[in-house]
């Protein structure tokens, strides 16, 4: 057989659209665990099962969607499937990762305003959120272990904590200050890349693109286009928003602004997050903040789809509205996802120019290194509204419950979704016992 009847085959074993779009609504069905586990997921589906990429290419996106704000996980499926299909398979696999976890919190979140005060129903919510406490303690941990190499790194992430818990420093400009000083001393930060050594296998696409180099070029050209295309309605929704005022509005300029600057994950963000929703505009509060993280949690896909929730109680108001509170969920999650897409579809085909860059990484790495000291404030942000009552007490069966979902956590004996499961039922037995003790 020859060289080309060789790659001719290698061609025609490419999936087709239809196949591949089958595989990333499986992934977007099956993503819970937080971004860890779903790049693992799209990881063993697309690499060690059907071996549509190979090794290097796949941690190449990977590297370059680690440098964006928003969701890593999300932002990776779209880059693959662009990669696979061109823009048509970047919008199918970018939308499947969001819309399963999409749909179930919109049901979530209707039982919470319909019935989260019935007695039961709110007893459930209040197990999740002790296990919420838990979760993001255990999250401040891997991202430490992750981020934390170096005096200049411990330092970053303590002057975070300090410029938000005591002085109220804005969000945005703790990611901005600690990417200048990544930029500005990058031999102080780890700046290599994931993508690893020259030698890792190749997949069908990769063998497929050797042979025809003009997929590569036609690819780059409808990434272009979509980007601008996604940039374009980005625009004309959130214009159309200010010019409707009110709620629509606010949710709208509040959730673009978001997307821009949620460099380390949903945690990272979290603080700001409820800060300007339960303080500034009002639209929830810190209880139903912490809610709304537990149900986020609870879902597959990206963990800032708790954006959606507030967002949705945001157009719910005091006169709870349902049709309202919907097409706010709606408006946040386009504003949240739209600037995602764009910027994969922008920057993906000068990936390999941003890969050779390494200030770009060291801003990254030291961006990574303040969010410790951001998620350690909402820990704390957290703790407090978790375990304390009126008057500066705690409440002993929420710290019961949180030590207990911490153990499982930590213990490796239970994942997020069984730790959240237990939660729900400890607070539901929590009704059946005498009144909470606090100290």
């Amino acid at each position: 057989m020859s060289q080309e009847d060789i790659s001719k085959g290698t061609v025609d074993c490419l999936p087709t659209v239809s196949a591949a779009a089958r595989i990333w609504f499986r992934i977007g069905c099956l993503s819970f665990g937080g971004p860890a586990g779903q790049i693992a997921l799209m990881h063993r589906e697309v690499v060690e099962e059907r071996n549509w990429l190979g090794e290097r290419k796949f941690l190449t996106a990977l590297n370059f969607c680690s440098l964006l704000p928003g969701p890593e996980a999300q932002q990776l499926a779209t880059y693959l499937g662009w990669l696979m299909h061109g823009a048509v398979g970047g919008w199918i696999a970018g939308l499947f990762f969001i819309l399963p976890g999409a749909v179930v919190m919109a049901g979530l979140a209707v039982l919470y305003v319909t019935a989260g005060s019935v007695p039961a129903i709110a007893a459930f919510f209040f197990g999740l959120t002790c296990a919420v406490l838990a979760i993001v303690s255990e999250a401040l941990l891997k991202v430490a272990r992750r981020a934390l190499h170096g005096y200049l790194s411990w330092a970053l992430a303590a002057a975070a904590f300090v410029a938000l818990f005591v002085f109220a420093v804005p969000f945005p400009l703790v990611v901005g200050g600690a990417a200048l000083v990544g930029f500005a001393v990058p031999r102080r930060f780890d700046g290599r890349g994931k993508s690893g050594g020259t030698d890792l296998p190749e997949g069908l696409l990769d063998q497929a693109m050797r042979r025809d180099p003009a997929i590569a070029s036609a690819r780059a050209a409808s990434a272009r286009r979509s980007g601008i295309l996604a940039l374009a309605l980005w625009g004309i929704v959130l214009g159309g928003a200010l010019v409707l005022g009110g709620v629509a509005a606010d949710v709208a300029a509040f959730f673009s602004k978001m997307a821009l600057v949620t460099f380390g994950g949903a945690y990272a963000v979290l603080t700001y997050v409820a800060q300007e929703a339960v303080q500034n505009h009002g639209w929830l509060t810190a209880d139903q903040m912490v809610a709304g993280l537990g149900l986020a949690e609870t879902t597959p896909g990206p963990l800032i789809l708790v954006l959606q929730f507030v967002g949705f109680l945001a157009g719910y108001g005091p006169d709870g509205s349902l049709w309202r509170a919907a097409a706010m969920a709606v408006l946040t999650l386009w504003v949240t996802f739209a600037p995602c897409f764009a910027m994969v579809f922008l920057g993906a085909p000068v990936i390999e120019k941003l890969q050779d860059r390494p200030r770009l990484t060291a801003a990254l790495a030291a961006i990574l290194a303040a969010v410790v000291g951001v998620i350690a404030n909402l820990a704390i942000w957290f703790g407090i509204q978790v375990l304390t009552v009126e008057g500066g007490g705690i409440d002993l069966y929420a710290l019961a419950i949180t030590v207990i979902a911490a153990a499982l956590l930590f213990s490796r004996k239970l994942g997020v979704i069984g730790v959240l499961l237990v939660s729900a039922a400890l607070g539901y037995a929590s009704t059946l016992m005498p009144a909470a003790p606090f100290l």
